[in-house]
């Protein structure tokens, strides 16, 4: 019943441009404050994400046009070296034997991005997860190897190894993080995980009827 509630709630959302004003605060507020903490609590990252971006105009639409505006360039540039960078990653992990089920990249959704710029003083260049590099690999003990043969090779950022496959998050998401000084020496962050790792992430407990 709930999963249909969320669906039911995504599809009010796509169409919330044509409400009145004064209804579409009021949903998108409620979306916000609602429905996406129930999706996160489910472990659905991705809707968890669509339900906040498609609420965070009608809520702050002024810090959401001066976001749209700062990170718009920084996106572009982010992605563009990130694609350039992944053929050096592929190759140090097929030299060590290691099988890549895939390797892409994901941008950060806006409101969460808008989140962690409040606690980093507005400062878009402290934060390191713009767009990440995510690898999906067959299993757990190819996610440890894959993040030792990447700390071979670009040393990491104190403090920033993150480990949540042996401490999984409270909502039973899973993945190795780790931020690291890559090509050039820019930095970058890395997420290592399995393919049902990254379903689970993604869809949480909807993934096991999948």
């Amino acid at each position: 019943v709930i999963l249909i509630k969320l669906a039911d709630r995504y599809h009010n959302m796509e169409t919330l441009g044509f409400k009145k004003k004064d209804d579409q605060r009021r949903i998108a507020l409620e979306t916000l404050e609602i429905y996406a903490p129930i999706a996160a609590r489910l472990g659905m990252g991705h809707l968890k994400g669509q339900l906040e971006d498609l609420s965070f105009p009608y809520v702050y639409p002024r810090e959401y046009s001066w976001l749209l505006k700062k990170v718009k360039e920084k996106y572009t540039d982010r992605t563009n070296y990130i694609d350039k960078t992944k053929p050096y990653i592929k190759k140090y992990l097929k030299d060590a034997g290691i099988t890549i089920t895939s390797l892409d990249s994901r941008a950060k959704h806006y409101y969460s991005l808008y989140q962690k710029l409040k606690r980093k003083e507005m400062d878009l260049n402290k934060i390191h997860d713009l767009v990440a590099m995510r690898i999906i690999v067959p299993d757990v003990k190819s996610c440890y190897e894959a993040l030792g043969v990447i700390h071979k090779h670009y040393r990491p950022l104190p403090g920033l190894i993150k480990d949540y496959i042996a401490l999984p998050k409270p909502n039973g998401y899973q993945s190795l993080h780790t931020t690291i000084f890559c090509e050039k020496g820019r930095i970058v962050e890395i997420q290592i995980r399995t393919e049902h790792m990254h379903d689970y992430a993604e869809n949480g407990i909807a993934a096991h009827w999948a």
